[in-house]
């Protein structure tokens, strides 16, 4: 009570103004795009903007209006929290399947791990596969970020490396159904799922840095010791399992492809909270400065310009030696 009557009286009311009015677009948003029958959400959405604007216009006095709004928001907010994710939906091709895992000593079997025979970004034949994997054999961890847009935006890709088997991809994605776009407005309601996809590097990295136009790709190293990799790979291993079981909503703020490995971590190693865990297209700069992954003596602006690794790929593009291909010249990776 001390520090909200510190607070100057006008500022508490642009304060108050200011909450109503941020709940009142979320609400309305809410009804926008997740009122489960289509053809009434926007008749609806538009009702409740009149209903809303007719409140502030007519009932005083304004904390009346202010508390019939509040109790709107409140019956959205109670019927939109019963929306429950689920797995019987008509899902594009590429995210038909989740990926689980059997653990047994140092053996990993891995359910569901993509690889696409890809034609274009389009057009392409999905491959779901098991693959076993042992912890023992695991050598390394490497982080590769693609960039579609702006500089400041990324998708981040695990990849573990193993001494006798083929590398293996973790990527966090908005698993969508047919014919559905990725909207940022959109996912910060109930409109995509989180998945966990497994896949090959010859489809999860590949047809980022070949197939989909205006893409690039920049791979890195992570400096890891093999307890701290094989931990990071179990920890993905614990996630994807959880979420097999028990699916979640995606939200570009708070469940996305960046959050979602920090808040795997155990909370006490978990990297330090920092802007650019959010605003992830900064995310290998913020690695950089943290001694998290191999620079190879070189500053951020000359190691980024040596980690990109669109033109290796599509000289790889079909070769089976895809993944020691890209990596080579990259600081930090030995050389073959």
């Amino acid at each position: 009570m001390f520090l909200l009557s510190s607070i100057p009286r006008a500022l508490r009311l642009i304060l108050g103004w200011l909450l109503t009015l941020l709940a009142l677009a979320w609400m309305l948003g809410a009804l926008w795009f997740d009122f489960p029958i289509r053809m009434l959400r926007h008749p609806l959405t538009s009702l409740f903007l009149c209903g809303i604007l007719a409140d502030f216009v007519f009932v005083r006095p304004r904390w009346k209006a202010k508390a019939a709004g509040f109790v709107a928001v409140g019956i959205v907010a109670g019927w939109w929290l019963t929306l429950k994710p689920g797995d019987q939906r008509s899902w594009q091709p590429d995210v038909a399947e989740t990926a689980w895992a059997e653990i047994k000593g140092d053996e990993v079997t891995l359910h569901n791990v993509r690889n696409c025979e890809y034609r274009t970004e389009d057009d392409y034949t999905t491959h779901w596969e098991s693959r076993t994997v042992h912890l023992s054999q695991i050598i390394g961890l490497d982080l590769a970020l693609a960039y579609w847009g702006s500089p400041l935006m990324a998708h981040p890709i695990s990849s573990f490396r193993f001494a006798d088997a083929s590398p293996i991809c973790f990527s966090i994605e908005a698993r969508k159904v047919v014919g559905q776009d990725f909207s940022a407005v959109a996912s910060m309601y109930r409109q995509a799922q989180l998945i966990y996809i497994v896949a090959d590097e010859r489809d999860s990295i590949r047809v980022r840095a070949v197939y989909r136009h205006g893409e690039d790709v920049y791979l890195y190293r992570v400096l890891t010791t093999p307890a701290q990799t094989r931990d990071r790979f179990l920890e993905y291993v614990k996630s994807l399992n959880q979420l097999h079981a028990h699916p979640r909503w995606y939200n570009v703020l708070t469940t996305n492809c960046t959050t979602s490995i920090r808040e795997q971590r155990p909370t006490n190693e978990r990297i330090p909270w920092d802007w650019r865990i959010l605003v992830n297209g900064r995310g290998d700069e913020l690695l950089y400065e943290r001694h998290l992954i191999s620079s190879g003596g070189l500053s951020f602006p000359e190691l980024k310009l040596h980690s990109r690794i669109n033109d290796a790929a599509r000289l790889a593009d079909k070769d089976p030696n895809f993944s020691q291909l890209v990596r080579e010249g990259i600081p930090g990776f030995a050389k073959k």
